[in-house]
Formats: C-alpha cells, structure tokens, sequence
C-alpha cells in the first residue's frame, strides 16, 4: 500500500478497479481547510486520462508491472511475433495491443514487453534507434537560415521530419518517445 503522500511521478497503482499510471501530482495546501493531492492519472490497459484529488492519508495497493525484455521478430499479419532469448518461448500480439510502438522497430531488436497479471498490455521500443533513410526530397543550398526541415520516410516506413542537409540513404539516430530527429549516425 502506498498513501497519496508518497505519490511520485511513474508510480502504478490499483484504484477503483483500474491500474492507473500517475503521470503528475502536486501537493496542495490551501490556506483554509484541509490539505489535498492533486493527481493525473492514465489507464495503462486503455490509455485514457482522468484525474483525480486524493487526501494525503489515503492509501491504494501499489500495481506489480512486470516488464520483459524480448527481441521483436516479425510481424504475420495482423500479428507481432517476439521471443524471450532467454528462454526461446514466443508469443504473437495483435496489433491492437501493439498499437504504434514498433513505428521505428526493426525485426531482430529488443523491445521491452509491459504485463500486468500476465496479460501483456504495452510495448516499450528503445528509447533511441538507428534507421537509415529510405525516401526524402534533395534539399536546396541556402535553405538553411530558419532551421527548416523536409519530410523522409525510413527503413521501418515510419515518417520524420530532418534538416534539410540530410539526404537519402543516410543513417540517422531518432527518439522513438518523440520520433524526432536527433543526428545522423
């Protein structure tokens, strides 16, 4: 049991019958009354946000999440194929599960598989990854004075916006929680 004093951001827990993620929280002490917690909390089975204010002596179960890193092998269809390289057991998701985690995930790369109750609900890709450009516009000499960017499509089929300079067949590095551009490898 964790009281929602001790609340801190990316702590899960167990409340009214949902396991929910705290994605913010303040303490709150108004000049008049009681003192409150002030928190945002996502739904980590649907991804939905509520928030909600609890006393600071009130207590909820802390959510066990059990994270699993295993190596993406392909996708089938309408399903995603990983296996434990530990212990070489498979397990297919459906792409609702999946959802676009593995936007810039090649086969053959370790993601990380998020469980609560062995019921297997997010995929956690790398925090960076290195894909090379497959498609983008040449950029033009000169076209540099504003920081401006030009759309180009990678290995994986994922979209990004790059500087101008970067051109196709290129390896660049990408964050995968932002898809942003970061540099070229």
């Amino acid at each position: 049991m964790i009281s929602a004093g001790d609340f801190r951001n990316g702590i899960t827990i167990e409340f009214e019958g949902n396991v929910y993620q705290i994605i913010e929280f303040q303490h709150v002490k108004p000049g008049k009354g009681a003192a409150f917690v002030r928190t945002k909390l996502k739904n980590i089975i649907n991804g939905g946000v509520v928030e909600k204010t609890f006393r600071p002596t009130e207590k909820c179960p802390q959510a066990r999440i059990d994270r699993k890193e295993m190596q993406y092998l392909y996708a089938d269809g309408d399903l995603y194929n990983f296996m434990d390289t530990e212990t070489y057991d498979q397990i297919a998701l459906n792409s609702d599960t999946v959802g676009d985690a593995l936007k810039f995930v090649k086969e053959n790369e370790m993601v990380k598989i998020c469980s609560y109750n062995g019921s297997v609900f997010a995929i956690e890709p790398p925090l960076f990854v290195e894909l090379a450009i497959t498609d983008t516009e040449p950029g033009f000499k000169g076209d540099t004075a504003t920081g401006a960017t030009k759309p180009a499509i990678v290995e994986t089929g994922a979209k990004v916006n790059v500087p101008l300079f970067v051109d196709q067949g290129e390896v660049i590095k990408i964050d995968t929680r932002t898809g942003e551009y970061l540099s070229r490898v």
